[in-house]
């Protein structure tokens, strides 16, 4: 399979490594700091292409707290692996695309977690034709990203691990520990992988998620934690969602941009109904930041290949009907309540336009 480049418009999503191809480039012609073994950047530089700097020229691509970043990039540079946790949508998996990218140069050495994930997709398999007709052998042998990973110095990204069985997640243990990976159907040193520098391990876990499967201590004791938080400040979290959004929509072929009072609305609506008494009482659904930007590019897809113009107050209580009603269907009286307190209480254009709509809400 061709590794993603630059020259590929046609990609749904690039890895980060694409998408800020040149920024890496830059950062890596210019940085004179000295550098861990294996890494592509110093910290320094690494730091400022996940946080942003604006006089190098190069782009904020996590809105976050940049000290998190800092004792991320500490831990990955220690023989310690990088657990982050956190509510679903706080950006866990983006940043650690951005860590990885930067890091090693690579994002796509990545497992992602299930319970039908099983220890071949994390360390190595078999091509069967060549392990029948020549036995075990390098050449039959399948790397898996674990595997590579520990072969080429790179990071290798684990998301929602607590998703995996038990007995799946603790195949980490001697990887992390000993930093070799045993492939016992292979005679002589072939049989033994051993860590190059740069290899190290970023995890991701849902604090929602951890009841799935609970990570052993054993393994826990293999990883520093780090805790992303959702965005605090209002303002930001609104700059955040009209970014992005508007990114999707022109991806869509969707020609407005995303309407800015609208907006406003919608994470509004997010950040009360997250609140422990939002709407009376929090709502089971994930109403996260990057929710809320799906419901937003949800909202102008509907308006304009609807009615080629950008999406109504009605097309926003459509969309937030489907994310409301994922977990509980209590969840969509209780969006209908606080959207009708908040028109009554404020008495502004677009949330009396909501109030209007809210009979799109069907219990």
């Amino acid at each position: 399979m061709p590794v993603p480049t630059a020259d590929r418009p046609d990609l749904q999503r690039p890895p980060a490594e694409v998408r800020f191809a040149e920024e890496l480039a830059a950062l890596r012609e210019r940085d004179a700091d000295p550098r861990p073994p294996g890494w592509e950047l110093s910290l320094r530089a690494a730091r400022s292409f996940v946080v942003g700097d604006e006089r190098a020229g190069v782009s904020r691509k996590f809105v976050g707290n940049a000290a998190l970043v800092e004792r991320a990039l500490v831990t990955l540079a220690t023989n310690r692996g990088l657990m982050l946790v956190g509510e679903p949508g706080t950006a866990k998996s983006l940043l650690s695309e951005l860590i990885a990218a930067a890091v090693s140069g690579t994002s796509t050495l990545t497992v992602q977690g299930g319970a039908a994930t099983t220890e071949d997709q994390i360390k190595y398999g078999w091509n069967y034709a060549l392990l029948v007709s020549e036995g075990p052998s390098t050449r039959s042998l399948v790397p898996a990203p674990m595997l590579k990973g520990m072969a080429q110095g790179k990071v290798v990204r684990f998301e929602e691990i607590t998703r995996c069985p038990l007995e799946v997640q603790d195949c980490l243990l001697s990887l992390l520990s000993e930093r070799v990976l045993a492939v016992p159907e292979l005679d002589g040193p072939e049989g033994m992988v051993f860590a190059v520098p740069g290899f190290n391990v970023i995890a991701t876990a849902n604090t929602r998620d951890r009841g799935v499967n609970e990570m052993s201590a054993a393994l826990k004791r293999r990883f520093n934690f780090e805790t992303v938080f959702p965005i605090a400040d209002f303002a930001t979290e609104v700059a955040l969602v009209e970014a992005e959004s508007a990114a999707l929509l022109r991806r869509s072929g969707v020609e407005p941009a995303p309407d800015r009072d609208l907006l406003e609305v919608l994470v509004a609506t997010f950040r009360e109904l997250r609140a422990p008494d939002g709407g009376k009482g929090p709502s089971s659904a994930v109403l996260s930041t990057a929710e809320a930007v799906s419901v937003a590019h949800a909202v102008g897809v509907r308006g304009w290949f609807l009615r080629q113009e950008p999406g109504s107050a009605a097309d926003l209580v459509t969309c937030l009907a489907g994310t409301a009603a994922k977990d509980s269907p209590d969840d969509l009286a209780r969006l209908r309540r606080f959207l009708e307190q908040q028109a009554e209480r404020r008495k502004d254009g677009r949330w009396r336009e909501l109030y209007d709509a809210r009979h799109l809400l069907a219990d």
